[in-house]
């Protein structure tokens, strides 16, 4: 081993990254003797990832040392300056390491969670700040500690340095090529986290599905440097105070309440049909856009099976998403709240990422979701197995289908796969299956295309019906097949005639809608929000369409009630079988891109742009801006306030709905 060990440099940051990661190991253990609940079972899983968290940390402050090393004039061991700078950035980080961990052993005794960047508001009132915290904890003693531990990591640092710096025999330049290269490689999968597509993120701590093991893998420091993009995140308390009389009369909240804002209500059975725990398989279909689509009369009939399904079914034409994409689209649907931050999506906050959802509520039922990729995408994983009390996530390597591109198998194996774990099932089952075909570089496998009668239109005809390309449009007509292959499927199986089949789209595509809606639609990206919603059980739901305006936030609520399954409601999606006419029907949505927020109704579209406060009023029913007949002043400021109620609602409960509440 010596032999592979001559350059100085490399056998100093291999002692002190051994050096580094056993102290936190340490702290990791301080931590659990600390701060373990009783009957915590064994938390051999969550110490691993946390070494592995920890490494990436660990290895970062390596990487730093060694592009510093490369300076031609830095030579830490002959020269008495770059010793000194070389010992001095060793001693920072050790110094700031003891600090990190001990304002997070603070913050999690106080707040029961890892230290993140919202602690950077106390500055703000930075003398009350100091006051409470030196009559809150034992300041004096924890300056002394600091003291003691400073004292003996500067000694270990200044050992470590000395026992790295032995006279090493003469090293041949394929040695040291051989030994820098290895550990660059060690250093970048120690970076990286993992061997494979995505790298180790914090979400990958919520997969033991349990809140205390999650916080026991995390490491502080990378906990505040996630969250530190996020710190200007947050709401108005007082704003959503102002708005909490509209929404909670909107909501029909149990008990009122402005000072708590509460938003408890029992949702009720949409009506006497006879089921005993139904199977729930709820499917988010990836850019599942009205307009392009068969059912609102799209000529190139991109989606006739799905069409047929919607004749049969409870079809709501008018479903929005509250904002464009799929991570705030599973958000939603998965929360019921829309996803309103400005920076990136919620999923990727990790202050937000606990949060209360209906389908804790529904007991008695397997819990089961599907994709066909990673949910390490987005830091989706935080949001599933982080609230959703024992789930079962199957993701790609938990397939026999071979990975097709870079969202994994393709959706037909997905659908495939799904069933053979979903007939095997005793009990009542919640599944959720999310696609990902409908998406560039929207792949087809050789294995499908033969089933399929693609065609091809010329560009112009392609554009005049909402389609960039052909593939795009090949997309949808495959995302229909593997439709029709689940039912083909399901339809075999015992759990099909106990089982209700919910659609919609995680989102719709920008684009140009044509004739086919109003301009507005075109005109203020309502095409981005638009997408099918369906109820489907053939055994006990009369078709129908639906004109009202309903969202995202509501199918977990809808589900419940049309399964006659009680649960606690504390969000913003409603019952919308309780009522199917177009009356009061409303969508709210949200561009956090042009930041602009807006209401969708049967007959206008309100918006609001948050940074110029402009606002505008347009048809939905006409193809000119406004009919002759302009909308009363009160009719306008009503759609004003529930818009931002919505808003305002939104950015509260995201930060204010953690489970248990």
């Amino acid at each position: 081993m010596n032999r592979w060990l001559q350059s100085k440099i490399i056998r100093w940051m291999l002692l002190n990254g051994i050096f580094f990661m056993l102290l936190m190991l340490l702290m990791r253990s301080i931590f659990h003797w600390v701060f373990g609940p009783a009957g915590a079972g064994s938390v051999a899983r969550p110490m691993w990832m946390g070494v592995r968290y920890d490494a990436r940390v660990v290895c970062i402050f390596l990487l730093f040392v060694w592009l510093l090393a490369l300076v031609p004039f830095f030579r830490p061991f002959t020269s008495l300056t770059s010793k000194n700078i070389l010992l001095g950035v060793a001693r920072f980080f050790a110094i700031g390491l003891i600090v990190i961990y001990t304002f997070d052993f603070a913050h999690f005794a106080y707040l029961q969670q890892r230290l993140n960047a919202s602690v950077l508001s106390y500055a703000a009132d930075a003398g009350i700040s100091l006051r409470m915290m030196w009559q809150s904890y034992p300041v004096t003693k924890i300056l002394l500690g600091w003291f003691i531990a400073f004292w003996i990591l500067f000694k270990s640092i200044h050992y470590l340095y000395q026992l790295a710096n032995t006279e090493p025999a003469v090293a041949t330049k394929g040695n040291r090529f051989v030994t820098y290269f290895l550990f660059f490689i060690v250093l970048a999968i120690g970076i990286f986290g993992r061997v494979g597509q995505f790298p180790l993120r914090w979400s990958d701590a919520y997969r033991f599905n349990n809140d205390y093991k999650a916080s026991l893998a995390l490491n502080p420091l990378q906990s505040f440097v996630s969250s530190l993009k996020f710190r200007g995140a947050g709401f108005d308390k007082q704003a959503a105070q102002k708005y909490y009389s509209t929404m909670a009369n909107l909501m029909q909240v149990d008990k009122k309440d402005s000072t708590q804002l509460s938003f408890v209500r029992r949702t009720k059975a949409a009506d006497s049909l006879g089921l005993n725990k139904p199977n729930i398989v709820l499917v988010i279909c990836e850019s599942f856009s009205a307009y392009k689509s068969s059912m609102w009369g799209n000529p190139l009939n991109t989606t006739p099976y799905f069409n047929e399904l919607c004749k049969k079914g409870v079809f709501f034409k008018n479903c929005f998403t509250p904002a464009y994409g799929t991570a705030r689209g599973v958000w939603a649907t998965i929360t019921g709240i829309p996803d309103v931050t400005e920076l990136k999506t919620a999923s990727r906050n990790p202050s937000l990422v606990d949060q209360h959802t209906i389908l804790n509520d529904i007991n008695g039922y397997e819990k089961f979701y599907f994709l066909g990729g990673s949910a390490s995408w987005a830091n989706i994983r935080g949001v599933l197995t982080g609230n959703i009390n024992g789930l079962h996530l199957y993701e790609q390597e938990d397939y026999s289908s071979p990975k097709i591109d870079v969202w994994g198998i393709s959706d037909k194996n997905l659908f495939l796969e799904a069933n053979k774990v979903l007939r095997q099932q005793q009990a009542p089952f919640f599944a959720i299956i999310q696609t990902a075909d409908n998406h560039r570089p929207y792949t087809i496998p050789t294995e499908d295309r033969q089933q399929l009668s693609l065609k091809n239109y010329p560009q112009d005809s392609l554009e005049g019906n909402g389609f960039s390309s052909n593939e795009e449009l090949h997309a949808y007509t495959y995302m229909d097949y593997t439709f029709k292959t689940f039912f083909a499927a399901a339809e075999k199986e015992k759990y099909f005639d106990n089982t209700i089949f919910v659609f919609v789209g995680d989102h719709g595509i920008r684009g140009n809608a044509g004739n086919l809606f109003p301009k507005v639609w075109t005109e203020h990206g309502l095409t981005t929000q638009h997408v099918p919603l369906l109820f489907y059980a053939p055994s006990f739901l009369k078709p129908a369409i639906v004109e009202k305006n309903v969202s995202q936030v509501d199918v977990l609520p809808s589900i419940a009630a049309l399964g006659n399954l009680p649960i606690k409601n504390t969000t913003l999606g409603r019952n919308i079988f309780a009522d199917t006419t177009a009356v009061n029907g409303f969508s709210f949505v949200i561009d956090p891109d042009s930041r602009t927020i807006g209401l969708v109704t049967a007959h206008y579209f309100y918006e609001y742009n948050l940074l110029n406060k402009q606002e505008g009023f347009y048809s939905t029913r006409d193809n000119e801006p406004l009919p002759a007949n302009m909308p009363s002043d009160s009719l306008r400021q009503r759609m004003r306030d529930i818009t931002f109620g919505y808003y305002e609602t939104a950015r509260y409960l995201l930060f204010n709905n953690k489970k248990g509440r």
